[in-house]
């Protein structure tokens, strides 16, 4: 059996996979989404560490992808792969409305929750309980917190733009990630083909919103100058909507009109009267390829 799935066969994946993400538990999705935002935020700590040490971005950038490789592997919700993946679903009839709805919501609170707990953590790790003042990564994190909030707002209507547009571009890369974990049935294509995507966003610098969940809370925690309405209104809305659009537009609709007939194509097929579930979606019932997220 060959390793690479056809993307045919990929959204055919990331339709089913949609339909089963939009029926988890609110429970579910908070502790996953939890999950994933701490795990991200180890991911962006060791970034910054590996900076700290005088090394190139790109260094940074090529070790970013092991947060988001953990947490597809574990099957733990993304809110910003999930602005793919739901609209695909709800494209192809598998996801209601009010599901896709219910379920960016809990997953976007989870990966705050996440996101925040894992920079208290560290922040109390790298001060060793407050008695220090962080080193030379805290002064990186701070630097970088600055810039994404205040140094866009120093700009304005400017700013709020360039966040904006970076974090579209940003996310077209990582809901492409997404994608791509469904094109490999082994584990180490599955990696291999998810770290493309994310190394590009990261090493080009744009805007991941549960990145800087983070990001721009942990310099804040160690001092830097930016109030809750700054990190608010100059990056987390800003970032959030253009990450919903480019995942949204660019991702799980674009590639949902261009393998739609296919998709069609393959229900029908599975749905033939002498093997033919009765239930509508039975096309999506089962594949060897499903991704275990």
């Amino acid at each position: 059996m060959s390793d690479y799935v056809i993307p045919q066969d990929l959204l055919h994946e990331a339709v089913q996979l949609a339909g089963k993400k939009s029926e988890l538990s609110i429970r579910d999705m908070l502790i996953r989404g939890i999950l994933a935002g701490a795990f991200l935020g180890y991911a962006t700590a060791l970034v910054f560490m590996v900076l700290s040490q005088g090394l190139p971005p790109i260094a940074g950038a090529i070790v970013f992808p092991v947060g988001f490789v953990i947490l597809v592997l574990l099957g733990l919700e993304l809110v910003t792969g999930n602005f793919a993946l739901l609209p695909a679903g709800l494209m192809a009839g598998r996801v209601s409305a009010s599901r896709l709805v219910r379920n960016l919501f809990w997953v976007y609170v989870g990966n705050l929750i996440g996101s925040l707990f894992f920079a208290l953590l560290f922040f109390l790790a790298i001060t060793n309980w407050r008695t220090g003042n962080g080193g030379a990564i805290a002064e990186l994190i701070k630097q970088a917190a600055v810039k994404k909030t205040t140094g866009y707002a120093a700009l304005g209507f400017s700013g709020w733009g360039s966040a904006f547009i970076k974090a579209i571009l940003c996310n077209w890369m990582v809901t492409i990630g997404t994608m791509m974990a469904l094109a490999s049935r082994s584990t180490v294509g599955k990696i291999v083909a998810m770290w493309l995507p994310i190394m590009t966003f990261f090493a080009l610098g744009f805007e991941h919103s549960v990145v800087n969940m983070f990001l721009i809370p942990s310099g804040m925690i160690l001092g830097a100058p930016i109030s809750v309405a700054q990190f608010l209104l100059w990056n987390l809305l800003p970032v959030t909507l253009g990450n919903f659009l480019a995942g949204a537009l660019f991702t799980g609709v674009a590639l949902y009109l261009t393998y739609a007939s296919a998709l069609r194509f393959t229900a029908s097929a599975t749905s033939i009267p002498a093997t033919a579930q009765s239930e509508p979606q039975a096309a999506f019932a089962t594949s060897p390829t499903l991704n275990p997220m």
